[in-house]
């Protein structure tokens, strides 16, 4: 019950809705998902991205009536209530979705109860919410205090992780090969990252546009000019974009869900990967790049639309990609990225 506003924006993943409902990039956003199907899984305590759902709505065809996972805890419908999330179904999501795809994503808002009004009322409130362009969102998601994630088994790097938004899913993924993650505030100042005495510096996901990132994006070009290996991922990515001075702009709907077609330029590999993007990186696909840190060159392109998927610096160790190679829901495809972080902090020790 109740009324909610966002940006409307649609996701294809066939399954992994709990991830997507708490991961910090969708701030803001109603999540229509093009699968007709949600919720059979329920919902339980090890999935979560983060400790909280973030989605501003939710929008699904035909809810689950009855969760069929061992592993469920709740319905989907108890948790959304609990957290105080308005959702809607019995709509048909994939007509929603066809009007988002040719239109775009745009502002919209779900009443019920005693918020439902006028049409005309109901739209004029829509039109008053603000837009996804322009929102500064990062540091509403960031972590307040700063925390470590251990490595298991033998440490051998630290990595300080400035949390723009980060999904619970990155630090482990990183932990799984012997880091010890220090995450930060997006508040950090350099003296902060390097008070960990990094390796490496990682720079996560997180909502809204990059064009508002000042701080972040100064914080990385101090990083670049100490020569530490860099990694980012989706706005970790915009803001490298920014930092080796190219413009970032608003796609007409975005990429997110599961089943993303890139191709790493680097080595002609083609992977499927996850995705949750409405920004991209104004890059050239055709050339490399004169930066202020050397040269650069888009590394990952989409092969749906060629969007700049990933950037990576020839002349120093640093590297982004626009989408989850974590990928807690799947698919896998990516995870070869960590261990490039990795390779690059080796051969910066050696």
């Amino acid at each position: 019950m109740g009324e909610t506003f966002g940006e409307a924006v649609f996701s294809t993943g066939m399954t992994g809705y709990q991830e997507t409902l708490t991961d910090p990039s969708y701030r803001r956003q109603v999540v229509v998902m093009t699968a007709p199907h949600v919720g059979n899984t329920g919902v339980n305590d090890e999935d979560p991205e983060s400790k909280r759902i973030w989605v501003a709505g939710y929008v699904v065809r035909d809810p689950a009536r009855v969760p069929s996972s061992w592993r469920h805890r709740r319905t989907l419908d108890d948790e959304l209530a609990a957290q105080g999330v308005v959702g809607i179904s019995g709509i048909d999501t994939r007509a929603l979705t066809r009007h988002l795809r040719e239109r775009g994503a745009m502002r919209v808002g779900i009443f019920s109860g005693d918020a439902v009004r006028d049409d005309a009322a109901l739209v004029a409130r829509v039109q008053e919410a603000p837009e996804m362009k322009g929102a500064s969102l990062y540091e509403e998601v960031t972590t307040e205090e700063a925390y470590v994630v251990p490595a298991i088994g033998e440490k051998k790097f630290t990595v300080a992780a400035v949390d723009l938004g980060i999904k619970g899913m990155t630090p482990h993924r990183m932990a799984e090969r012997g880091i010890e993650v220090h995450v930060l505030p997006a508040t950090a100042t350099l003296d902060d990252i390097y008070a960990a005495s990094p390796d490496g510096v990682f720079f996560s996901n997180g909502p809204g546009d990059p064009a508002t990132a000042d701080h972040p994006v100064a914080l990385m070009q101090g990083v670049l000019e100490r020569g530490t290996p860099l990694f980012g991922i989706c706005f970790g990515n915009q803001l490298l974009g920014r930092a080796l001075g190219f413009g970032t702009y608003k796609l007409k709907y975005g990429h997110r869900g599961i089943n993303q077609p890139v191709q790493d330029r680097t080595t002609g590999k083609v992977e499927v990967t996850a995705h949750n993007h409405g920004f991209a990186v104004d890059a050239p696909l055709d050339k490399v790049s004169e930066t202020p840190f050397g040269r650069a060159e888009v590394s990952h392109v989409c092969l749906n639309d060629n969007v700049v998927e990933g950037l990576q610096l020839l002349d120093k160790p640093a590297f982004s990609v626009q989408y989850h190679p974590e990928a807690a829901a799947g698919p896998h495809d990516a995870a070869y990225l960590f261990d490039r972080f990795v390779s690059l902090m080796e051969d910066q020790r050696a």
